[in-house]
């Protein structure tokens, strides 16, 4: 405790991030001030999902978050639904999208989606979970997958520099997913992966980062790691931002 009144004033503002509001499932608040940047990865991923929408009568949105990437898939087709996992994004996502004619459905659990077999044409994933026999379960044949994943190489360096075990998904990568997908009976048709960075220009900006993602440290808190946060300004500081790495996989997969 003497050490943080000895850092008061940094504490105080740490704290601040922490309280920030949070909402929906995008980090504009970091993003559009250019406190946090994640560099290009070699595929679009809207442009992937676009490309499939046309001729699709029906599309699955898995983990919508608010609502902000599937809105702006608009005109979406006849029959679309969303899930979400977060109950406070399940109302904001509502708000947007039931205008548009999606009904957003709540999941707890990803072996068990609320809908019958050979649903959709088309089913969607942007950073979400997801069970691959389930998925095969609710696409239609001749029906396709698009997901973008974390991988379970994102952000290693924040727990390392915070001294806190390794994330729970750290083994998560392409081979795997595929491999599953494959397992499901889907035919994986398209896949990639990506090494890259995501930048940091300021230490409030990770604190706010990682109240936003809960499951990369999830006994985070300002008190506990302040010495190891400290540290990791006097880095900021030095060299003018930090970055660590950012990994990314996609695959496009189809029911035969």
């Amino acid at each position: 405790m003497k050490k943080i009144l000895a850092n008061k004033e940094l504490y105080d503002s740490l704290i601040n991030e922490v309280n920030e509001k949070f909402e929906g499932w995008d980090f504009i608040y970091l993003e559009s001030t250019k406190r946090m940047q994640e560099f290009p990865l070699s595929w679009n991923y809207r442009n992937k999902v676009k490309t499939r929408m046309f001729g699709t009568s029906s599309l699955l949105d898995m983990g919508t978050g608010g609502g902000e990437f599937l809105s702006s898939l608009s005109p979406l087709p006849e029959y679309t639904c969303a899930t979400e996992g977060y109950e406070p994004n399940i109302v904001i996502a509502g708000k947007r999208l039931e205008p548009l004619g999606v009904k957003v459905y709540k999941v707890d659990d990803d072996e068990s989606l609320p809908f019958s077999a050979e649903t959709f044409d088309l089913i969607i994933n942007r950073h979400e979970s997801y069970f691959a026999w389930e998925v095969e379960r609710i696409l239609k044949k001749q029906g396709t997958f698009i997901t973008q994943q974390v991988g379970g190489l994102n952000d290693k360096e924040i727990n390392e520099l915070l001294g806190a075990p390794k994330s729970q998904y750290y083994n998560w990568d392409l081979e795997t997913a595929v491999r599953e997908l494959s397992e499901a009976g889907l035919k994986v048709t398209e896949q990639k992966e990506d090494i890259v960075k995501t930048r940091f220009y300021d230490i409030g900006a990770i604190v706010f980062y990682l109240k936003a993602i809960p499951w990369q440290v999830p006994d985070f808190t300002v008190e506990k790691y302040f010495e190891r946060l400290k540290e990791i300004n006097n880095l900021i500081l030095k060299e003018g931002y930090i970055d660590f790495t950012c990994h990314r996989f996609f695959i496009i997969a189809n029911k035969q």
